[in-house]
């Protein structure tokens, strides 16, 4: 194990175990032997290094330099601080401060169908329907953030829909950061029923410039014929370092989409495993890194193929400015019993720079005959007749690559169908854009 785990860290664990004083009835033992397994993965693991093949394009020891010890439950934040990231067409908004659930910034609109709130707080009326999904997707075994987020598990988001229940309005997770050399761990378990539809976001934001570490892990859990449409945006400052985990599990003809926004961040690294565990399953995910100066941005992604008749696409973008660096690794698993698999995957990459770096590497591995395949990656600088055309219309130089790598990242943004959100990110793009 590494010095960063040290005796007051392992202390401040066992601490977060359940106790006779809190919810640790009979009934949550499951909770305390799911926070003692994870503190001893947590033990037996350490952080990754250049020399594991996963993280051999991502250095991620500048963490070891930050304090380790978790965020405080202290919020100094009033509604009107925060107004101007709320979501117009949401009804039900969670807001977390430093990874701690807030009641008096949240909102939230009671429906029987629908069951949204802080899991440590429903943990007590909803724990034979958490019990089943918490920890079970995430695997913490072999990812020590991880295990770290399981052993620290107090507050997160619980999203729960009900059998053949469409909700129209999307449920906001809003994590805000305002501290600064702390870790918080940020927690979201979505089980759709039999013939669900939802729509979610999550939201990580900083309302302060200093470092931090933010680790989540989300949990998603699709019966058959049920729907969930993801919208995960990044935009931590620049000097945080954000790892984050998010697994889904997708049974008969379900349908999961998802869109992940990277941002900010110094270091980040999102990893994202999705199953698709039974005939006719269908996997949408759709992604854009907009980095520059020396930010880092890893993004992994293994969609796996269990069973026949499944469908999967996927389209990552990057665009990379002054000499920062993106990762993507991009898998898709046909197992032997996917016959009839039809996936498509496609990493494009535009470089602003003559420092910007890109490692890329989409692949498959199929062990079925019978399917329908493809994977591709470009790399590459704007292009020079675009920019011709641009300035012969009266553009500048300047204004022609502002437009066309703002066109770039455009094309994925504009498939995100909620407008307030949509507006908001198109603003931090163009603006970026513009000030290279």
């Amino acid at each position: 194990m590494n010095d960063i785990v040290c005796h007051d860290y392992f202390e401040s664990l066992l601490q977060l175990l359940p106790n006779k004083d809190s919810n640790s009835t009979e009934a949550l033992s499951w909770l305390k032997q799911l926070k003692a397994d994870a503190i001893d993965q947590v033990g037996k693991q350490r952080l990754p290094t250049l020399r594991d093949e996963e993280w051999r394009f991502t250095d991620i020891s500048p963490l070891t330099k930050l304090p380790y010890r978790p965020s405080l439950a202290v919020c100094n934040l009033q509604l009107a601080d925060i107004e101007h990231l709320f979501l117009a067409e949401t009804n039900n908004r969670l807001v977390f401060v430093d990874g701690h659930y807030v009641p008096e910034l949240s909102d939230i609109i009671d429906n029987e169908n629908l069951i949204v709130g802080n899991l440590s707080e429903l943990l007590a009326t909803q724990s034979s329907s958490i019990q089943p999904h918490l920890g079970q997707y995430a695997k913490f075994q072999e990812n020590i953030f991880t295990a770290q987020n399981t052993a620290f598990l107090q507050d997160g988001a619980l999203i729960s829909i009900a059998r053949n229940t469409s909700i129209a309005a999307p449920v906001h997770l809003l994590f805000i950061a305002t501290q600064s050399e702390v870790t918080s761990y940020a927690r979201c378990l979505l089980v759709g029923d039999t013939g669900s539809n939802v729509t979610f976001i999550e939201d990580f934001v900083a309302l302060q410039e200093g470092a931090y570490v933010t680790n989540a892990v989300t949990e998603i859990c699709l019966a058959a014929n049920a729907q969930a449409k993801h919208y995960r945006i990044q935009r931590e400052n620049n000097k945080a370092f954000h790892l984050a985990n998010c697994a889904v599990s997708l049974a008969h003809a379900s349908r999961y989409e998802s869109i992940n926004i990277a941002l900010g961040a110094q270091i980040s690294r999102f990893n994202f495993d999705a199953k698709l565990t039974d005939e006719a399953a269908e996997c949408n995910i759709d992604g854009l890194t907009l980095i520059a100066d020396k930010q880092l941005s890893d993004t992994h992604t293994n969609i796996d193929h269990l069973k026949p008749n499944g469908t999967s696409q996927q389209q990552h973008k990057c665009i990379i400015d002054d000499a920062a660096h993106a990762v993507f690794n991009g898998k898709i698993m046909v197992r032997p019993q996917a016959q009839q698999t039809n996936s498509a995957q496609s990493s494009r990459n535009l470089l602003l720079s003559s420092q910007a770096h890109v490692d890329t590497k989409p692949q498959l591995e199929i062990f079925a005959d019978d399917v329908k395949c493809a994977h591709g990656a470009t790399v590459g600088q704007l292009d020079h007749e675009e920019l011709f055309y641009l300035q012969s219309r009266g553009l500048s130089e300047n204004a022609a690559r502002n437009l066309l790598t703002y066109a770039f990242g455009a094309e994925i943004i504009n498939r995100i169908p909620i407008s307030s959100l949509r507006q908001q990110l198109e603003q931090i793009v163009l603006k970026q854009t513009q000030s290279r």
